[in-house]
């Protein structure tokens, strides 16, 4: 598991926690950027999938 892989479901987790707190208070901004936070997260999982991946691939 690289860096990327680990960040990325860390702002998942982080967007989460903003999407759940905007929804039970009504906030609509913070739900958004919760939204936002886990689709940035996502995008930094796949990223260090397809390192990972290149890697398994590289060795003999």
């Amino acid at each position: 598991m690289n860096k990327d892989q680990v960040k990325g479901v860390g702002e998942q987790v982080k967007g989460k926690v903003n999407e759940t707190v905007g929804k039970v208070t009504g906030n609509k901004s913070q739900e958004l950027k919760g939204d936002v936070q886990q689709g940035l997260g996502k995008a930094q999982k796949a990223a260090g999938d397809v390192r990972e991946d290149i890697k398994k691939n590289d060795q003999p």
